[in-house]
């Protein structure tokens, strides 16, 4: 695991080599064992390392065996014994034990048709100094960070934006057209960023960039082949024999390996599945003072049932709210989950006792764990059993009357799937948002920006195109950025065993009536846990990370850190100051119930003053 920054140098007369080392420097904290670096007359490389396997002989960046290709690696492949062996029988030379080199002589044995034989978390480059073409890509999921910034003759790349800031080429600007976006989603659900010509490589897909000319393509797309046939019992015995083999690549190392456990069946299985082994595997778990908002009793009850350590902390009102920046940095854009705040200080605890852990996300999005998944199967239903013109009527009617009971379902009955997309509004609605910013910014709906996911996959039914949406938007952009971000801003290797491409492809052939339907989610994935796991944590509801920043911001000294916010030179810059006190005056009084409202605000003020402030 490490972190990497580059940039191909087409002209300037800065020191080519304070520059790579400074970019480099900005996320130390992904890799803090070593750095090392790498420079020619097309191209400057910085790489930082959290060493995890090879300890002593895998430094990067790896050339081949000629010096003609060099690789920069971040991430794990799990496949990489076997594909190593595969490559010394067809003459390759190593000059490392680790996963990384296995994709340079792979580059050179298969091309970009390596990428189908790995099995891992990954983003890469490779550059070619003999034809100055730079390959990279990012694995399936998008687990691991990938960016670059291209504007004329400059491209530059790397694991986090923030590196870029120290490259005298960069141009440091606010897209301002992406707030609206950011206040309905709390992300961008596309390739942009939140700043001017930087953006995302998204997962799945690889680029080469030569003579100024970049091509970004797709080499793996996610299908679904259900297979309607085949019995729960069958399923679940399905997802017990490849989780096992996922939970036991996910465990490869050279160091120790721990693992997250929350109170809910994700991590709870992972945890059982790993301490079948010899080894007692720590466990690490957060909570707060306030007992009603901790999982903390039922994460150590169920520790103690199977019998492994759990290592706990809370974390108080203060350490919460003192931390809001220093997060927002490390995110590089604003993201207003305050779910992240926890789990920066149970990845700063867990990195105390281990380098390694591993995780439950991704459970949810492949297996059916989201209530609107439910929600998605009975307007599948509806729609099957109601003609269009007659939702259409019906929703129309509905919208004029009374509040009734019913009056919402009928409503967004009669849109298509796209449209009541509930993610795409999820802080804000686009026509409430304007009144809050300080000038008028023309933006498409929020639900046109995931429109196209769900084109790709009309022909399926509602929950299985939410599913498949969540994939390419909430998961990669939101729960995977913060635990890559989180994690390593502690210098700790995040692993998730439910993200494996053995993993995924069975999902896919799962029908969605074993995976959410008849108000239960992650039916066969439940029905594979309960086999190991206690019932009450096979079967328990599923809780997130739950914050008690709700009654936090009715409190006199959290509410006048808001207010200060609220009421500086940053929100008198974007925002209508005066709504802005409205949404937090209501929520103190009690009138509504504005927390992630208002926390969107702050999250984004925070966060530019970091970015464009401080730095």
């Amino acid at each position: 695991m490490c972190g990497f920054a580059g940039y191909i140098h087409n002209y300037g007369t800065f020191d080519k080599e304070e520059v790579i080392h400074k970019m480099a420097d900005r996320i130390k904290h992904r890799g803090p064992d070593d750095a090392h670096y790498y420079i020619d007359d097309g191209i400057a490389l910085g790489f930082r390392r959290l060493s995890i396997i090879d300890l002593e002989g895998g430094r990067q960046p790896i050339l081949n065996e000629d010096g003609s290709l060099v690789l920069l690696f971040n991430g794990e492949i799990y496949n990489y014994q076997e594909l190593r062996e595969e490559l010394i029988k067809a003459g390759h030379v190593f000059t490392t034990k680790t996963d990384s080199e296995t994709i340079l002589h792979g580059y050179e044995e298969y091309g970009k048709k390596i990428l189908d034989r790995l099995r891992g978390m990954f983003a890469f480059i490779i550059w070619n100094k003999n034809t100055k073409e730079l390959f990279g890509a990012r694995d399936i999921f998008g687990i691991k960070p990938f960016y670059y910034y291209k504007k004329g003759k400059e491209f530059m790349f790397g694991s986090e934006i923030k590196s870029f800031l120290s490259h005298p080429n960069f141009e440091k600007e606010l897209d301002e057209d992406m707030i609206p976006l950011y206040l309905s989603y709390e992300y961008s659900p596309d390739e942009r960023t939140i700043f001017k010509n930087v953006f995302k490589l998204p997962g799945a897909h690889c680029f080469t960039y030569k003579n100024g000319e970049l091509k970004v393509e797709r080499y793996y797309k996610i299908e679904y082949k259900i297979e309607d046939d085949k019995s729960l019992e069958y399923w679940e015995d399905a997802i017990t024999k490849e989780f096992t083999e996922s939970v036991s690549m996910h465990q490869i190392a050279d160091v120790e390996v721990g693992c997250f456990l929350s109170s809910g069946v994700d991590s709870s299985y992972v945890v059982k599945e790993i301490s079948k082994g010899t080894k007692k595997v720590k466990t690490f778990s957060v909570g707060y003072e306030e007992e009603k908002y901790s999982e903390l009793p039922y994460a150590q009850d169920f520790s103690n049932v199977i019998g492994v350590p759990n290592i706990a902390n809370k974390v108080s009102a203060d350490e919460f709210f003192d931390a809001v920046p220093e997060i927002q940095y490390y995110m590089d854009e604003p993201l207003p989950n305050p779910s992240e705040i926890p789990l920066y200080f149970l990845a700063k605890n867990a990195r105390r006792y281990v380098k390694v852990v591993l995780s439950g996300e991704g459970a949810d999005e492949l297996f059916g764990g989201y209530p609107m998944y439910l929600a998605g199967g009975h307007f599948d239903h509806y729609s099957h059993k109601v003609p269009r013109p007659v939702r259409k009527v019906l929703g129309t009617v509905a919208k004029h009357c009374p509040n009734f009971k019913g009056k919402n379902f009928l409503v967004r009955g009669a849109m298509e799937p796209y449209q009541r997309f509930m993610r795409a509004n999820y802080v804000f609605q686009s026509a409430e948002r304007q009144k809050f910013l300080k000038r008028p910014i023309a933006s498409k709906v929020p639900e046109e920006y995931s429109k196209r996911y769900f084109d790709e996959v009309s022909n399926l039914d509602e929950p299985t195109q939410l599913q498949y949406v969540d994939m390419h938007t909430w998961m990669i952009y939101d729960i995977l950025l913060k635990a890559d971000r989180m994690s390593m801003a502690n210098s700790l290797e995040l692993r998730v065993p439910f993200l494996d491409k053995k993993m995924l492809e069975l999902s896919t052939r799962i029908p969605s009536r074993y995976r959410a339907a008849n108000e239960t989610t992650k039916i066969a994935l439940r029905g594979a846990a309960i086999k190991q796991l206690p019932e009450r944590t096979a079967n328990k509801k599923k809780l997130g990370f739950p914050v008690p920043l709700n009654d936090w911001l009715r409190e006199d000294k959290y509410y006048n850190k808001v207010k200060a916010a609220f009421q500086s030179d940053i929100a008198e810059k974007f925002f209508v100051t005066s709504e802005l006190m409205k949404l937090l005056d209501d929520h103190k009084s009690g009138k509504a119930l504005n927390m992630q409202k208002i926390w969107s605000f702050y999250t984004f003020i925070l966060w530019y003053e970091q970015f464009f402030v401080l730095n």
